[in-house]
């Protein structure tokens, strides 16, 4: 959980489209941009998204024995990475590949990739004892969400120009899903499966959030959630954790096609329900937390050293009391604690060498302004 979210209202990762400015013309066509206010609601959604990745990564550790805490497992990896994948779409829907969108997306997705992949890569050599190359076509661990952000991006330009994108992708995706000659070089079963948040993003328009945010809409979505904790609590020991994770196709996991895609197709409705839902109860105001959305890629690429660490450490096995109700109860408030701070501005400031480069020595001073 590659992209989704990082400019004054940025995703975890830089966007297409700055939020917090808007598009205007002059001459022709050429875009400027002028600053205009933040809008709070979508770092609201990234740092609430972003506290669900941490679950999502913390759990696991402590799941065993507890049908409860892998339900709520289950339900957060239905929808975490969907909406930031989602809302990284809908802030990449002014990406035309302008050589200034082209040297964000590289000096804020791929050198972090690079940076980071390398980093857990030594980092895992060190906690395992083991020898792990070095490999830009393999992400590490969550390293996978940068390359996919990455090439969902570079496509965006096909997408403003196909006559059925949402269509398109969904056959692409489900094609992925049946397909296991893909394999694992760059995550290209998630990359493809996923695609059709992506595309949903960037077909959806500011009155979509709108409609998301009325009043019965918000209803509706707390008894989604209030059905789904139960739902999923009693098909907890029937369903296998990797349908969730889109990153094997559906013969890899024992499955023949059609029974497959029948499943698959369900989950992939659900999804939305439950994207749409958690988008839904977002609050659109400012909050405390506001600002923490801002920070979110430093705590996305940061938060996985604290739980491997952790893990190498010995600490989840070594401390049985982690996986009883009050131990995965503190474990998880840790892990939100732990976000939370992650995301701060001041940790925001001291990685901005990596996530946020400028690297004005790597580019030509005359690339083209616009495309001829």
């Amino acid at each position: 959980m590659s992209s989704a979210i990082q400019t004054s209202a940025r995703t975890p990762l830089p966007e297409g489209e700055e939020a917090g400015s808007v598009p205007t013309t002059r001459g022709e066509g050429e875009a400027t941009r002028k600053p205009t206010a933040r809008d709070p609601y979508f770092d609201n959604a990234k740092y609430l998204a972003i506290l669900l990745v941490v679950m999502g990564h913390v759990w696991p550790a402590v799941i065993e024995g507890s049908r409860a805490t892998r339900g709520l497992y289950m339900l957060v990896y239905t929808f975490h990475m969907p909406v930031f994948i989602l809302v990284s779409g809908y802030l990449s829907r002014s990406f035309t590949g302008r050589p200034d969108q082209l040297k964000r997306l590289l000096t804020g997705v791929v050198v972090p990739y690079v940076v980071f992949e390398v980093a857990y890569t030594l980092f895992t050599r060190w906690g395992t004892d083991t020898f792990r190359p070095i490999s830009l076509l393999h992400p590490t661990y969550l390293m996978w969400f940068l390359i996919a952000l990455f090439i969902w991006r570079l496509t965006t330009p096909f997408w403003h120009v196909v006559r059925w994108p949402l269509a398109t992708s969904l056959v692409i995706a489900t094609l992925a899903s049946v397909t296991p000659a893909i394999g694992g070089t760059l995550e290209m079963s998630r990359v493809l499966q996923f695609l059709p948040f992506f595309v949903l993003g960037l077909r959806m328009k500011p009155e979509h959030f709108v409609f998301l945010r009325r009043r019965a809409v918000r209803i509706a979505s707390v008894l989604v959630f209030a059905a789904a904790v139960p739902l999923l609590y009693w098909l907890t020991p029937t369903l296998y954790l990797s349908w969730f994770y889109r990153s094997q196709s559906v013969q890899e996991m024992g499955v023949d096609v059609w029974r497959g895609l029948f499943i698959a197709g369900i989950l992939f409705v659900c999804t939305l329900v439950l994207t749409a839902a958690f988008l839904s109860l977002v609050p659109g105001s400012r909050r405390w937390f506001t600002t923490l959305g801002a920070g979110t890629i430093c705590g996305y690429v940061l938060h996985g050293f604290v739980i491997r660490g952790l893990s190498y450490l010995g600490l989840f096995e070594d401390n049985p009391w982690l996986a009883t109700a009050p131990g995965r109860v503190v474990v998880t408030l840790g892990a939100l604690v732990a976000m939370t701070l992650l995301c701060t501005p001041l940790v925001r400031k001291a990685l901005k060498w990596v996530t946020e480069p400028e690297m004005a020595w790597a580019f030509r001073k005359d690339a083209p302004a616009k495309r001829a």
